[in-house]
């Protein structure tokens, strides 16, 4: 790809995320020249995943599977505190059983509370723009948090909350069997990888998981409140995309 068309398509995925202009002062140029570490990849240790299978397996199974974590997870789960503090719904996850790409959330925000879906607010609505970018649909992909109910005021998942319910993350994953995860998020990757490193270390990276390769990311909510690291998320997409027509 010419120099012109990686800036063409660096300016699309820009205008698709809302940006209106860029800046011409000389220290954000400067920014422009700053490198981004190789990825690199690095085996995880994870919860032991479902023997792999070895012929195709129907959609119809997938889906099944999910229906079956779904049920087992009941629709008034009281495994953890958070059902006495105020949540509506369990919020499971959406989208394709068969998808090569899954995104993982931290956990339900207030409208997720009340759709019963995950993101679908101002941060899934970039959540959106962000896939679009790549050249999918919302409904090519599978989205799902680590936990299943919101915290109290949105406030960070608690980590009782999270080993109580990050099984069930786990066998959504199994059942899915996605070619590339995207961890949105310090406590997406966090719970993932079982690290205590920051968003900013992990992404630009790459790690295998479960039989998929795991990327780190910040969360759409985050880009809403700092819009300058959307091109850090751009160089993550463009990465995924690559691993998934790889």
């Amino acid at each position: 790809m010419s120099t012109r068309e990686q800036i063409a398509e660096h300016l699309r995925f820009a205008a698709e995320l809302g940006v209106a202009g860029m800046s011409r002062d000389a220290a954000w140029r400067a920014r422009e020249r700053q490198t981004t570490p190789a990825p690199t990849t690095r085996e995880v240790e994870a919860p032991a995943a479902t023997p792999a299978v070895a012929v195709p397996v129907p959609v119809a199974f997938y889906a099944d599977s999910l229906s079956a974590i779904r049920a087992d997870i009941g629709d008034d789960c009281s495994r953890c505190k958070l059902h006495t503090l105020g949540r509506k719904q369990i919020v499971f996850g959406v989208g394709n059983p068969d998808a090569n790409l899954m995104f993982v959330g931290e956990a339900p925000g207030a409208d997720e509370d009340q759709q019963g879906i995950p993101f679908v607010g101002r941060a899934g609505q970039l959540l959106t723009k962000i896939i679009e970018a790549i050249d999918l649909k919302r409904e090519d992909v599978y989205i799902a948090n680590v936990i299943k109910c919101r915290p109290p005021q949105n406030r960070n998942p608690e980590q009782d909350e999270v080993e109580t319910c990050e099984p069930f993350l786990f066998r959504q994953i199994d059942a899915i069997k996605p070619k590339v995860i995207v961890a949105l998020g310090t406590f997406a990757a966090r719970a993932l990888l079982r690290t205590l490193d920051p968003i900013s270390r992990l992404r630009g990276r790459q790690f295998d998981y479960r039989g998929a390769t795991l990327i780190p990311t910040f969360h759409p909510a985050y880009l809403l409140r700092n819009p300058s690291s959307k091109r850090e998320v751009w160089e993550d997409m463009k990465l995924v995309r690559r691993l998934l027509n790889s």
